[in-house]
């Protein structure tokens, strides 16, 4: 066993990608900030590592007024190692709502369901 490797012996390399799930009660405007360079970046790097059932309380700017919506986000699957760097590919998934932030709806536009 290598110096670098973990004593459980599994691989402490750099994971390759990265599938996330978030609910599918986050609206157009906030798959769009989600969805974008800049925050696929942020989240390689508040994470150092990954395994597929993690659970990670993300949030996004929503453009006006410093408000912010909360994400909340699940690991669903890694590939390559465990470790998150600047070159792990973030891809998403959606699963069912959850009641994201429904205050937040008035200002853009999220899903009409949250107002049932």
């Amino acid at each position: 066993m290598s110096s670098q490797e973990p004593a459980d012996g599994q691989s402490d390399s750099i994971a390759t990608r990265i599938e996330l799930s978030f609910p599918a009660d986050v609206g157009k405007h906030g798959r769009k900030r989600i969805d974008s360079d800049y925050y696929k970046k942020y989240l390689t790097k508040v994470h150092d590592t990954a395994e597929v059932g993690d659970e990670w309380d993300e949030f996004t700017d929503v453009g006006c007024c410093g408000s912010q919506m909360d994400v909340p986000m699940v690991v669903e699957a890694v590939e390559g190692g465990s470790r998150v760097g600047l070159d792990t590919e973030i891809e998403y998934t959606e699963r069912e709502a959850c009641g994201v932030n429904q205050g937040w709806s008035v200002q853009h536009d999220e899903p009409e369901a949250l107002d049932d």
